[in-house]
């Protein structure tokens, strides 16, 4: 698994986790938003009349209202984002991450409205009588010109496919329920294989019957989730509301310059900060992926910009309001920075080859440009000597989860109803723990991903009962995420190989799904990163080489509105 995480983490360094990467996908959404005029702010009103149902009709083809489109693509972007996502990101980088997930969600509401508006443009309506779309098919299928001549990018069209296929697993499948099974473990001791047992088989009966089934199921489990989760948030942000003004403080005053170490918290400078804000916002919301134009393809519409406006409410909802009450939580509570009991991953384990002292100011200042990556320190290999579960070994440091690791006692992982503790020797080569004996850790160290927002839902006025709501919205949040993104699969899958090779792919989906709920839950993140940067990176490409198309589409949209809707207040097209 190590092995399996350090490789996986190479690919992302030179891709999702790059530097250029957060630069590509702010920067397309913020030359949208100046090329046309800000589009966010100014149809804003509009979107909302829209899938309001104002301007619906019957005979307007497609397959699902302009809700249902929402709460299908909804469903695909609000889930482990909003709970373990933001919870990540300020574990990596500090409340100032959070500001970058807002700035991520702000104009990705243009984004957004771009590939959306373009996917419906240029849907196709299949054999079955089903619409398809999806940045594949405006890819495939738009005037792609270079020097006034006409080129072919189906080449690229099929390579969007594919990495959506990919990213059905890497966002949709494994890390939803890796954190459904996580949090149901730490929650209600239930055993993270029968998690995914039973939700798989409950995955399968929901998407075997297609779009129609899944928005039906989907425009009623968003609603609900949303109204369970903000009940739980509120009574933990009210509950600690004199701090409600210094977390708000605190999102804002580190943006350019990273937060400063504080609590079990070491520190992270601005660039880990915009780097981890910008990629957990983007799996949060994912403007810019091209995931949400595939849902939004088969709803009921002949104007394509009408569906673009639609998208235009998804990052909003999905992260300046879900995720920003999330953050919320968090700071207002304190304890994205403080330490609690926790059995180690090994992927998240360190042993650096000397000691440092967290109380000690100079030592902690190591270890800070240590984790940020400004100077590498040497990392132990040889054995850990334990004596009834204690560390004997004085010239080493424990890290874990970016933090110094306190009180860790090593136990027998062989299956049993109580725990044993180890006595012998572990192998450690290069900082991690490398030995085939089945061990596990346990200690005081940071958390992050969906027990941090277990732990933070605690601090409210339903005390420990907290917990249950975050493991009850993280059930609906992911789930629903996890039966939309199957959805996206079988697009791309019927676009590469024709309708035939759904059922097949609808299999592995689900057989996928029951194995992750079991596997490393950083492998499972690392792996995510990847999948979303190989949808993303095409899909910015063809919508920046579309641009003139999308400012044509909004024209058009004008005139037809005033044409059909005489006398209705419009924004200016």
């Amino acid at each position: 698994m190590l092995q399996i995480n350090e490789f996986l983490s190479l690919i992302d360094s030179f891709i999702g986790g790059a530097v250029w990467f957060p630069y590509a996908l702010l920067g397309t959404g913020l030359f949208f938003t100046i090329y046309l005029k800000f589009p966010q702010v100014r149809f804003f009103r509009h979107a909302l009349r829209i899938v309001s149902g104002k301007f619906d009709r019957k005979d307007l083809p497609g397959d699902t209202s302009h809700f249902q489109a929402l709460s299908t693509a909804l469903s695909g972007t609000v889930g482990t984002g909003n709970i373990a996502g933001v919870a990540f990101a300020v574990h990596l980088g500090g409340p100032a991450a959070l500001f970058w997930m807002l700035v991520t969600a702000a104009l990705g509401m243009c984004t957004k409205f771009v590939e959306v508006s373009l996917s419906h443009k240029y849907r196709n309506k299949l054999d079955d009588g089903t619409m398809a779309g999806g940045p594949m098919y405006y890819m495939k299928n738009a005037d792609f010109k270079i020097g006034g001549k006409k080129v072919n990018l189906k080449w690229l069209a099929t390579i969007f496919a594919v990495a959506t296929v990919l990213s059905s697993f890497g966002t949709g499948s494994l890390p939803q329920i890796n954190s459904i099974s996580s949090t149901m473990l730490s929650t209600f001791g239930v055993n993270q294989m029968l998690t995914g047992a039973v939700l798989a088989i409950c995955l399968g009966l929901v998407i075997i019957g297609g779009i129609k089934r899944i928005a039906a199921v989907t425009s009623k489990l968003v609603p609900g989730m949303a109204i369970v989760y903000f009940i739980g948030a509120f009574a933990v942000i009210f509950f600690n509301i004199e701090n409600i003004i210094p977390s708000f403080v605190s999102i804002f005053s580190d943006i350019f310059t990273g937060t400063a170490a504080t609590g079990g918290f070491i520190g992270a400078n601005l660039a880990f900060a915009f780097n981890r804000g910008v990629n957990r916002g983007l799996f949060s919301n994912e403007a810019g992926q091209g995931s949400a134009p595939i849902a939004h393809a088969s709803a009921k519409a002949n104007e394509p910009l009408s569906e673009g406006m639609v998208a235009i409410l998804e990052p909003f909802i999905d992260t300046i309001i879900i995720c920003l009450v999330t953050g919320l939580v968090l700071l207002s509570s304190g304890v994205w920075s403080e330490k609690h009991n926790n059995q180690f991953e090994y992927a998240e384990i360190e042993i650096l080859n000397d000691s440092y002292k967290e109380s000690n100011p100079d030592n902690s200042k190591t270890i800070y440009d240590h984790l940020n990556g400004i100077k590498a320190l040497p990392v132990y290999t040889g054995a850990l000597n334990v004596v009834d579960g204690k560390i004997q070994n004085e010239d080493i440091t424990f890290l874990h989860s970016r933090s110094f690791a306190e009180n860790v006692m090593v136990y027998k992982n062989e299956g049993l109803l109580t725990d044993e503790v180890f006595t012998g020797q572990v192998e450690i080569v290069n900082g991690t723990v490398t030995d085939s004996k089945p061990l596990k850790f346990i200690g005081e160290s940071l958390v992050h991903s969906a027990p941090l927002t277990a732990i933070a839902f605690n601090r409210g006025f339903f005390g420990d009962y907290g917990q249950y709501i975050v493991s009850i919205g993280l059930l609906l949040f992911a789930f629903s995420t996890a039966i939309s993104w199957s959805y996206y699969g079988d697009r791309a899958m019927t676009f590469l190989f024709g309708s035939k090779s759904v059922i097949y792919y609808r299999i592995v989906y689900v057989i996928a799904f029951f194995f992750a709920a079991f596997q490393d839950t950083t492998i499972i993140w690392t792996l995510s990163g990847i999948t979303i940067a190989l949808m993303t990176i095409p899909n910015l490409i063809g919508i920046i080489w579309l641009r003139k198309d999308m400012k044509q589409t909004i024209k058009e949209y004008g005139e037809f509105f005033e044409k059909t809707f005489p006398g209705e207040k419009h924004p200016k097209f």
